[in-house]
């Protein structure tokens, strides 16, 4: 049975995007039929995975508005054969709108998905950052959210908030909408600030927080550019490895299979995973060269100055 999750926070710059992009991908990459649904009217899930925004002319405000099925918009096979997609453009931004005095609002984009869902292990949706209709329709069609937070001062600001909607939405519309986890971002552990954002995190989550995090990394960071999830621009990056292990704890959650902190874990991703088509640092046609003086991952302790 497949798990539709809501990428969700509606901070914006928190890693939303990039967390939706590269754990489908990585899902995919171990072998769990994906489908990545971008609710975001700025399309950056999709150019995120190589689709020019341009090209698209069925979009997730057809499915929406009953003009398409989600299986006749639906991109198959975006670099990896278990990640398909369904794209989104700017006429996303008058879906909010339009749907307000449709009946059934709250819940079109369940009714769009629901006959293709079951195709796939997980369906992962990125949410746009704030809390309209679109993110209600999201949750509302979700069997569980994955909240990232970013490392900095504000990070738990406005999470009450959106915990609220989510219990507004298990009240009136989806009873069986959990919270799967919280995932730190942008994480340093060099930074006395990092290190306490994720203590107050930990204290206030519990064991709801993903013990894989998401460290800074130059990589990460360039791969949006070249419309690639990192697994297809640096495998071996840092940004990547760690995406992949978010994805394999993802799974033992989801199976009831992750042991209790603490005791002896399953052997790493890197173990059970398919070969990946390198990219090489080819970028496609038209995509910026990456900088010639790129700074060094600074995500590990061990590559600190010293």
């Amino acid at each position: 049975m497949s798990r539709v999750i809501a990428i969700a926070n509606q901070k914006g710059g928190v890693g939303k995007t990039t967390t939706a992009i590269n754990l489908a991908a990585s899902l995919a990459t171990i072998e769990r039929r994906t489908l990545l649904v971008d609710a975001d009217p700025q399309g950056n899930a999709t150019s995120g995975v190589g689709v020019a925004k341009a090209t698209v002319d069925r979009s997730l405000y057809d499915a929406l508005m009953d003009e398409r099925s989600a299986g006749e918009i639906r991109l198959r096979e975006l670099g990896l054969p278990c990640l398909d997609l369904l794209p989104a453009t700017q006429d996303l931004v008058g879906a909010e709108v339009e749907l307000v005095d449709r009946p059934g609002r709250e819940t079109r984009l369940r009714d769009a998905i629901a006959p293709i869902r079951d195709e796939y292990d997980y369906v992962i949706i990125d949410c746009p950052p704030s809390l309209g209709l679109l993110t209600l329709n999201v949750l509302a069609a979700a069997d569980g959210v994955l909240i990232p937070i970013q490392c900095e001062y504000y990070a738990l600001e406005g999470i009450s908030q959106l915990l609220n909607t989510v219990r507004l939405v298990q009240q009136n519309f989806n009873p069986a909408l959990a919270v799967d986890g919280v995932l730190l971002t942008m994480y340093d552990s060099r930074l006395n600030l990092c290190r306490q954002v994720a203590q107050d995190a930990k204290e206030y989550f519990g064991d709801k927080m993903f013990r894989a995090v998401i460290p800074r990394n130059v990589r990460l960071a360039e791969a949006p550019s070249f419309g690639r999830p990192i697994l297809l621009y640096d495998i071996q990056s840092v940004g990547a490895r760690s995406y992949l292990a978010v994805a394999q704890e993802l799974v033992r959650r989801s199976d009831g299979t992750l042991p209790p902190e603490g005791e002896a874990e399953a052997p790493p991703v890197e173990a059970a995973l398919p070969e990946v088509p390198s990219s090489n640092g080819a970028a496609p046609p038209n995509a910026p060269s990456p900088p010639n003086d790129a700074v060094p991952d600074a995500a590990a302790p061990e590559e600190a100055p010293r």
